[in-house]
C-alpha cells in the first residue's frame, strides 16, 4: 500500500550493456517495473547503439508509471544495446517532465546520459560555481548539477571515467549513479553507501541496478553490491573498478531495510525480508501485548508482523483486503480525499477482527493520519482493542540525502510523546522499535540513522 503518511523513496536506477549487440530497451522496461516502488512520478529510458555513430543517444521520458509511459511501439523505437533507465519520486526539483530522467547531456567531447538516485547537500554551491562559468541549467535538480560537472571535467580529462571520479570527489551527499556514454556503462556509489547499487550478469550482458530484485526481473544473476565509493566501468574489453574513494566510514541508510527496498531484494549482504522479520521479532520481545491476533498493515507491515507473531506465539491473521486497483493515496489533493482513498484501498475483514484484541504492526509513523484511520476502521468492524507496534523508532529529524522525510513540523513524534501519539491515533497502546534493536535487524552493518537520532554522517550545514 502506498501511504500518504509514509516517507517516499527517492528514485530507482537501472543500466544494461549487451555485448552481443541485442536491443536492451525491453530489459530496461522490465527492470524499471521491478523498481517502480522507488518512484512513481516519472520515468525514462536512454539508449545507445554502440555499433552506430558515436554520440547518438536516443531517449524517451514521461510522467506516470512505467506501464503508462512506455508502450510497445515506443520501446521498439529505442534501438540500442547499451542503455539506462530511471523511476523518480521528486525530492529536489518539482514533479514535472523537465525534471524526469535520464538526463542526456551534449558536451564538447561527446554525449552522456545520467540517472541519479539521491540528494546532494552541496548542490547549491556547485550550481553557483558552474553558473559563474557560463553553464545554463534547464532544471532545478541535483542530477543536472552532477551531469554538468562531469561535462565540465571531461574537457580536461583523457577519459570519461576520470571526469566522473573528479566529480565524485566534489559532490557530497547520498547518491547512486548509472551513466551511459556512447560505448561505456558506468556506475557510481557514494562513499558512505547511503544509496544502494548492485551488479548483475545475464549471458553476455552486464547490469547495474538499485536493487537485486530488478536483476531477477530480467533473468540476470546477482554478482555483488557496488562498494561504497566505487566507480565501476563496463565495456566489452573489461570491467574496471576504481576504489580510491572506498576508504573511510560507511553509513548505509537504515530505511532501505525498514521500508524502501523490495522484500525479495538482497542489499549489502542482508536479505530484506529477513531483516524486517527480525525487526518484528525484536519488537515482540521489547513490547509484548495481550492480544488474540497479530496483523500487519499491507504491504509494508506484513513481514514485521510475521516476525512479531512468530516471536510472541500470537497467531498471525490477515485483517485487511487490499484493492490493488485504486489510485495512489499520496497524490490526492485534500486530506478528506486521502482518507477516502485509504478506505477504498483497504477493507477490513470483519469476521477476522470482530471481538478480537489485535496487535497491528506497521513499519513507521510520519504524520499519523493513515494509522489513525486504520484503527478507526478496525474498531468499527468490532475489534475489542488495537495495540500498535512500529518496527522503527519515532521519526524526529529530517533527511538530507534523498529520502523524503519532511521537516520536523510534519513529524508527529518531534512534537508529541509516544503517549500523546497513542491518544491521537486512538490506539489502546503504542510502542516503537528501539535504535538498539537495529543490531537484531541488520547485525553490525554501519548505518545512517539520522532521522531517528539526529547524528548525520556528514555536516549537513556545511555548504561545500
Amino acid at each position: 500500500m502506498e501511504h500518504f503518511d509514509k516517507p517516499k523513496e527517492a528514485c530507482g536506477v537501472f543500466g544494461i550493456y549487451d555485448f552481443d549487440g541485442n536491443a536492451v530497451a525491453h530489459s530496461i522496461y522490465y527492470g524499471l517495473c521491478a523498481l517502480q516502488h522507488r518512484g512513481q512520478e516519472s520515468c525514462g529510458i536512454a539508449v545507445s547503439d554502440t555499433s552506430g555513430p558515436k554520440g547518438n543517444i536516443g531517449n524517451h521520458k514521461g510522467m506516470g508509471l512505467v506501464s503508462e509511459v512506455f508502450k510497445e511501439d515506443t520501446l521498439r523505437r529505442l534501438c540500442g544495446n547499451l542503455g539506462i533507465g530511471h523511476v523518480r519520486y521528486s525530492t529536489t526539483g518539482d514533479s514535472s517532465l523537465k525534471n524526469a530522467q535520464p538526463l542526456v547531456t551534449n558536451y564538447i567531447k561527446g554525449t552522456l546520459a545520467l540517472a541519479h538516485n539521491g540528494n546532494l547537500i552541496n548542490a547549491a554551491a556547485l550550481r553557483a560555481a558552474l553558473e559563474a562559468q557560463g553553464v545554463l541549467f534547464h532544471t532545478t535538480t541535483d542530477s543536472e548539477v552532477i551531469a554538468c560537472e562531469i561535462a565540465r571535467q571531461r574537457v580536461h580529462t583523457a577519459t570519461v571515467e576520470e571526469a566522473i571520479i573528479r566529480t565524485a570527489r566534489q559532490i557530497r551527499g547520498g547518491y547512486a549513479l548509472v551513466i551511459a556514454s556512447p560505448r561505456k556503462l558506468i556506475g557510481v556509489r557514494d562513499p558512505l553507501g547511503l544509496k544502494p547499487l548492485c551488479l548483475g550478469k545475464r549471458g553476455n550482458s552486464y547490469i547495474l541496478a538499485s536493487e537485486s530484485c530488478a536483476l531477477h526481473s530480467v533473468g540476470a544473476e546477482f554478482i555483488r553490491d557496488i562498494l561504497p565509493g566505487e566507480v565501476i566501468s563496463i565495456t566489452p574489453k573489461e570491467i574496471a573498478s576504481d576504489r580510491s574513494m572506498c576508504c573511510g566510514p560507511k553509513a548505509h541508510c537504515i530505511f532501505e531495510y525498514i521500508y524502501f527496498a523490495r522484500l525479495d531484494s538482497r542489499m549489502d549482504g542482508i536479505n530484506i525480508y529477513d531483516a524486517r522479520f527480525r525487526a518484528g521479532a525484536a519488537l515482540a520481545g521489547a513490547a509484548p501485548a495481550d492480544a488474540d491476533i497479530v496483523c500487519g498493515v499491507p504491504d509494508s507491515g506484513i513481514p514485521a508482523a510475521f516476525g512479531y507473531a512468530a516471536a510472541s506465539g500470537i497467531p498471525f491473521a490477515i485483517a485487511f483486503h487490499k484493492n490493488s486497483y485504486v489510485g495512489r493515496t499520496f497524490i490526492k489533493p485534500t486530506q478528506k480525499e486521502r482518507e477516502t482513498s485509504v478506505a477504498l484501498k483497504l477493507n477490513v475483514l470483519k469476521p477476522v477482527v470482530e471481538g478480537k484484541r489485535i496487535v497491528l504492526v506497521d513499519d513507521s509513523i510520519v504524520r499519523g493520519t493513515t494509522i489513525a484511520r486504520l484503527i478507526v476502521m478496525l474498531k468499527e468492524a468490532g475489534a475489542r482493542s488495537v495495540h500498535v507496534r512500529i518496527s522503527s523508532p519515532p521519526f524526529l529529524y529530517p533527511c538530507y540525502f534523498g529520502t523524503d522525510i519532511p521537516s520536523n513540523k510534519q513529524l508527529i513524534a518531534s512534537s508529541h510523546s509516544t503517549e500523546e501519539i497513542c491518544a491521537a491515533i486512538k490506539a489502546d497502546s503504542l510502542a516503537y522499535l528501539s535504535i538498539d534493536d537495529f543490531e537484531s535487524m541488520v547485525g553490525t552493518l554501519p548505518l545512517c540513522r539520522a532521522c531517528f537520532d539526529g547524528h548525520y554522517p556528514m555536516d549537513v550545514n556545511k555548504p561545500s
